[in-house]
């Protein structure tokens, strides 16, 4: 079985689109983590899903506190606005439609939430971008009302061959897919200790783990049951290998 490798390298300051891993940024309609401008740095395209744009327009100048907040607004500017409209306000739209940003009106579509209709958007149609090895960050994705907190973590299995990560300023979540046994390289400086793996809609029959405190071998999981909540990590790099699909979360100390 094929390894996959992860790391949170977009915690930390820098523009290098150098890098392998070519980087999408949606903005969702929940409080914007304090390191949304260095997502946004490493991303090459930016999307907000509706009501995304409002919390961009409203939330980003109150990170740069010196800096006039029309400035700021024109510096994050996203590329795409695209939803089913219902959230976004008129003089957000307005102000940026004016600045040049595309805007895709969904509201057609009532039975995709946002953040599906963004991940298609940047999988299908995002021009000039590499998806060779993609993977979107996904800023405001927790935090606020439980429902559309799993809808975004339904997002994670309904496109379970990209990566997508979900975003806080508490903690981040992706999928680890039960086809790859996967290396998790640790950041210290931004994430840990505090993390979990999750079986979700399904148990893990067996799971086996290093680098954790609580390592797992060959280890049942499955709501109603054991799952592996409020473990640690012990070192630079965590393997996993389940014969379920686990959700990996990690806190992050930014």
């Amino acid at each position: 079985m094929d390894v996959m490798s992860h790391s949170s390298t977009f915690l930390l300051p820098g523009n290098d689109h150098s890098s392998s891993v070519t980087y999408a940024l949606v903005v969702l309609n929940q409080r914007l983590p304090r390191f949304t401008p260095i997502l946004w740095n490493h991303a090459q395209v930016r999307v907000c899903a509706d009501g995304g744009a409002n919390r961009l327009f409203d939330e980003m100048p109150l990170l740069f506190p010196r800096d006039d907040a029309i400035d700021v607004r024109h510096r994050y500017k996203p590329d795409i606005i695209k939803g089913d409209m219902d959230s976004i306000r008129t003089e957000v739209l307005d102000f940026y439609t004016n600045l040049g940003t595309k805007v895709v009106d969904e509201s057609h579509d009532q039975d995709t939430t946002d953040l599906r209709k963004c991940v298609a958007y940047v999988r299908d149609l995002a021009p000039n971008l590499d998806k060779s090895n993609l993977c979107i960050l996904v800023a405001g994705a927790l935090g606020g009302r439980f429902d559309h907190e799993a809808g975004n973590i339904n997002v994670l299995y309904r496109f379970s061959t990209i990566r997508i990560i979900l975003l806080s300023d508490d903690c981040l979540i992706y999928l680890l897919p039960r086809t790859h046994h996967h290396e998790i390289h640790i950041q210290s400086s931004v994430e840990g200790p505090h993390c979990g793996l999750i079986p979700i809609g399904m148990t893990s029959v067996s799971t086996t783990t290093t680098g954790l405190q609580w390592d797992l071998t060959n280890t049942e999981m499955r709501f109603g049951d054991m799952v592996s909540t409020s473990n640690l990590v012990q070192g630079e790099k965590i393997t996993v290998q389940s014969s379920s699909d686990l959700l990996w979360t990690i806190s992050i100390k930014m």
